[in-house]
């Protein structure tokens, strides 16, 4: 930390800015600046690379045709990194006014015209697109922590992914395909877990919806 001088010649310590950094695409290595916000947890550079390599695998191809919904946008690592890739429009939800500010301010540095951000609720918001016809091929969804989110916008986002649409979670404890149907009420279609995967106290998953069984 530096030291900078205030007036009366107090010295004072100032906090180094928290930085983010691009993985891949049009920005790759682009640092992004992190707002001072209590709780904000980028997704890891390490994790980011293995999520977009399980949906380059995936859903390569169709990336200049997928739109993308980040529920619970934080620092924007997510919703920033798809724009880079290539997704065709990304639209970022961030309930705290200050991140939600510098979430512009990255957008505006960028000039990332495909990107749309919201400063609202999510759950609220998600509820409110869920009443529309607006289709998302791929849903971010990394909620604070410890706050039992999942079970209450699974459901929704259900209702928000268009065909063969795409979930990515993020969670401080593991999700089962046991817990998904639980959560959903067995409801029909529902999400299925298709890869997984752990670095240190987090879990992220990658979630499809299961097609429909021959009546």
């Amino acid at each position: 930390m530096s030291p900078v001088k205030q007036k009366g010649g107090k010295l004072s310590v100032k906090k180094p800015e928290h930085k983010v950094r691009i993985v891949g695409g049009m920005w790759k290595r682009t640092p992004l600046a992190v707002a001072d916000v209590a709780g904000l947890r980028p997704t890891s550079e390490r994790v980011r690379e293995t999520l977009f390599n399980w949906l380059v695998h995936l859903r390569g191809n169709g990336f200049g045709r997928m739109n993308c919904l980040d529920l619970f946008a934080g620092t924007g690592a997510l919703g920033f990194e798809a724009a880079s890739r290539g997704l065709a429009h990304v639209t970022m939800i961030e309930e705290n006014g200050t991140a939600c500010a510098q979430l512009q301010v990255i957008k505006k540095k960028l000039n990332a015209v495909q990107v749309s951000i919201y400063c609202a609720d999510a759950l609220k918001f998600s509820g409110q697109l869920a009443r529309t016809d607006r289709k998302f091929d791929l849903i971010f969804l990394d909620p604070p922590f410890r706050k039992d989110l999942l079970p209450r916008v699974l459901p929704l986002c259900v209702r928000l992914l268009a065909s063969k649409g795409l979930v990515y979670v993020e969670s401080n404890e593991a999700v089962t395909n046991e817990k998904l149907r639980f959560w959903m009420e067995d409801s029909v279609p529902g999400l299925q877990i298709i890869r997984e995967g752990r670095a240190g106290q987090v879990y992220y998953h990658l979630l499809e919806m299961k097609a429909l069984s021959p009546s």
